[in-house]
């Protein structure tokens, strides 16, 4: 583990400012099971970036708990629309990072944000750090402050 150099990481860095520690691992985090793995914490407590598109094409960012599956139709009606799961070349346009390294902040553009309420169970949460191999720490309220999104109940039953 060591603190960010790839340049995706940087940005990210540079985004959350100096409250936060992007750290990269030699081993991949793309995965909640393998952040999980290389932080030493729960896949719970990993805070996934889960990108979507809604009816008119603009993208949609649920930062869910490493262990929900996320209800696309619960989503859709908070944000009142309908939203379909984006693949890696919207993802890419969209947030400028790959698929398992989409961290919350530094988007390209600016998604529509919702934040899966399971997140609020833990004092201390991990999110991508914008490569497969870079994490950051923070708390839920923390999260709220730097995305603007707001908790709900996104998962499935």
């Amino acid at each position: 583990m060591q603190i960010a150099r790839h340049r995706k990481a940087k940005k990210v860095q540079e985004a959350l400012g100096p409250d936060f520690t992007v750290l990269e691992f030699d081993q991949p985090t793309a995965s909640a099971t393998q952040a999980a793995s290389a932080i030493g914490c729960t896949v719970a407590q990993i805070a996934k970036s889960l990108v979507f598109a809604d009816a008119e094409g603009g993208p949609v960012l649920v930062i869910a708990s490493g262990a929900s599956r996320v209800d696309e139709a619960k989503v859709g009606q908070i944000l009142g629309t309908t939203i379909h799961r984006a693949d890696a070349d919207f993802v890419k346009r969209a947030t400028g990072f790959s698929i398992g390294g989409v961290p919350p902040v530094g988007h390209s553009t600016h998604p529509s944000i919702v934040l899966d309420q399971k997140l609020m169970d833990f004092d201390e949460i991990w999110a991508a750090g914008g490569t497969p191999t870079s994490v950051f720490r923070l708390g839920p309220n923390q999260l709220t402050n730097l995305t603007g999104g707001a908790f709900a109940d996104v998962a499935l039953a």
